[in-house]
């Protein structure tokens, strides 16, 4: 399956961890969103494979993500990655790969990435999706919606429309 809004989906996703990491790093976590003020929530970091898969196996617990997603009872298994380009989910195994602390820096030891990951893992149909195609897109949206805040979900949803990317 062509994954043709890969690109748009990334680009949405770097503005908004931009988004994220400028309130952190200035305190100022009111952003404007289509016209309103929104408080951005804190997003969670990680400090190891190990908390990160506390966190993974938490999520998969909720009882709305097992409700809505078959997949949420297979469990995935969180490992480290070598190098510092991307984090990735391997469907066959499931297995969600994380970079670590690479240069000083854990860009992918966050809250976002990880929850993009899980989305990956809760499509039951990959085989016949896109990648990033507007089902795993609302997916992902629904997850940071019900994780990280609906404040989050609407920036995402709006940045991710804004880059042209589609969402169901």
């Amino acid at each position: 399956m062509r994954d043709s809004q890969r690109s748009q989906v990334y680009d949405a996703e770097m503005l908004v961890r931009g988004a994220f990491e400028r309130a952190d790093e200035f305190g100022v976590r009111t952003v404007e969103v289509l016209g309103s003020q929104v408080t951005l929530p804190v997003e969670r970091k990680f400090a190891s494979v190990e908390s990160v898969q506390t966190y993974v196996d938490r999520v998969l617990a909720l009882n709305w993500v097992a409700a809505q997603w078959k997949r949420a009872d297979v469990p995935v298994t969180v490992r480290a990655r070598s190098g510092a380009r991307a984090a990735h989910y391997e469907a066959d195994d499931a297995v969600l790969a994380v970079p670590l602390h690479v240069h000083g820096k854990a860009w992918a030891l966050r809250e976002l990435v990880i929850l993009h990951e899980l989305a990956h893992h809760l499509d039951a149909d990959h085989a016949l999706t896109a990648p990033h195609g507007p089902e795993f897109c609302g997916r992902y949206i629904e997850l940071v919606d019900g994780v990280v805040g609906p404040e989050a979900a609407l920036l995402l949803r709006t940045t991710m429309y804004s880059c042209g990317v589609r969402v169901l």
